[in-house]
């Protein structure tokens, strides 16, 4: 790759910087700025119900969750990255004045084709650095299907969720987020597959 051909680095206050007159959101990623794609109707209506879920679930209590307008901030081992998920649920949050948050236990992605080797393993290795995260889950938006890793005393453990009576659990809010809350106004064929997508290619993995 030619100098030409390099990615332009950038410090973190110039990121923030440039992201506070943005029209369009980017995410850092150890000097380099990535910059966002809009998403479809499905993938909004999905997030937007898990955020209304945890809204009305953590209503009067000390964690409140954050949609994908607010980012989350990783620092560890001398990596710096900022990315905007798609929810995050926070229980001592920033100040109020502050653009992003520091110490999520919940956050959750759901997938899309042009993003779904990010929140897989780039993003999903990032989030589970984060010392006060319990949860990470990841959300197929053409089935209803939740890939989820919870903490425990050896680390991340990996459990699939796939149906839409199920629910997932979450001990350390207090509360359960329905699958049926989650793909609310969501339709899906008998093949759990509600537009072809020829991109779009589902991996369960075991």
């Amino acid at each position: 790759m030619s100098s030409a051909e390099k990615p332009e680095y950038h410090t973190v206050e110039e990121y923030l910087a440039l992201e506070e007159q943005a029209q369009t959101k980017s995410e850092y990623i150890d000097g380099w700025i990535r910059a966002m794609c809009g998403s479809t109707l499905r993938h909004n209506m999905v997030g937007g119900n898990c955020f209304v879920s945890l809204a009305l679930l953590l209503k009067g209590k000390p964690c409140r969750p954050f949609n994908s307008d607010t980012k989350v901030h990783i620092d560890r081992e001398g990596r710096r990255r900022f990315y905007y998920p798609d929810v995050q649920v926070v229980c001592q949050s920033n100040h109020p004045l502050s653009v992003f948050q520091d110490q999520p236990v919940l956050i959750i992605e759901v997938l899309s084709p042009s993003t779904r080797w990010y929140d897989l393993d780039e993003k999903m290795a990032a989030y589970l650095t984060i010392p006060s995260l319990e949860c990470y889950i990841a959300l197929e938006q053409h089935q209803p299907i939740a890939i989820v890793m919870r903490r425990s005393n050896g680390g991340f453990l990996r459990q699939m969720i796939q149906g839409i009576e199920q629910t997932i659990d979450l001990p350390f809010l207090g509360c359960s987020l329905p699958m049926r809350e989650i793909y609310d106004g969501i339709e899906f064929t008998a093949e759990c597959v509600q537009e072809p997508d020829p991109e779009y290619e589902l991996r369960q993995e075991t």
